[in-house]
């Protein structure tokens, strides 16, 4: 699916242009103790006036009618590149999440492809989350959104944890 870039959109954001927009659709979570769930998401990637994307995403649990149940989890940030020193793109995705976590990626950009790895993950005293490092790849397929992530926790090494498969609207 061919996509556009913006004429206002920095150079440095172009290797992501394919992103921008709003995005919805489902995927399926799951991970030692949490049994195999599937969720509805929304994903809006905007371009912040300044050197980012603007990043929010909103994720509920489905039934087995794919009927949003409660909510399963939100996240924003920024998405932001730069030169990796070697002529390649660097990709930094800065994260919050309500259940008291920052996380730091670092990666790179190929095509309509990101790989991310974490750099930084760091929770509040109330923190509900146990994970110690994680890696995500975002990309295009079809004109469809893709995303996968993999956590790791003190006790259990690195391994999916969700993805979905998301069609912009």
């Amino acid at each position: 699916m061919p996509f556009e870039i913006r004429a206002d959109l920095p150079a440095s954001l172009v290797p992501l242009a394919w992103m921008e927009g709003r995005w919805e659709g489902a995927g399926v979570v799951g991970y030692d103790d949490v049994p195999e769930r599937r969720f509805g998401q929304e994903v809006v990637l905007a371009h912040d006036g300044r050197g980012g994307l603007a990043y929010r995403a909103q994720s509920w649990y489905l039934d087995d009618d794919g009927t949003p149940t409660e909510p399963m989890t939100s996240e924003s940030g920024v998405w932001r590149t730069g030169d990796d020193g070697s002529g390649g793109v660097q990709v930094e995705l800065l994260l919050a999440q309500p259940e008291g976590a920052v996380e730091i990626y670092v990666g790179r950009a190929s095509g309509t492809k990101v790989e991310l790895t974490t750099d930084l993950v760091a929770r509040t005293s109330t923190s509900t989350g146990t994970y110690t490092a994680g890696q995500r790849i975002y990309g295009a397929v079809d004109g469809d959104l893709l995303w996968a992530l993999d956590v790791a926790t003190p006790t259990t090494p690195m391994r999916s944890y969700a993805s979905a498969r998301l069609k912009k609207v």
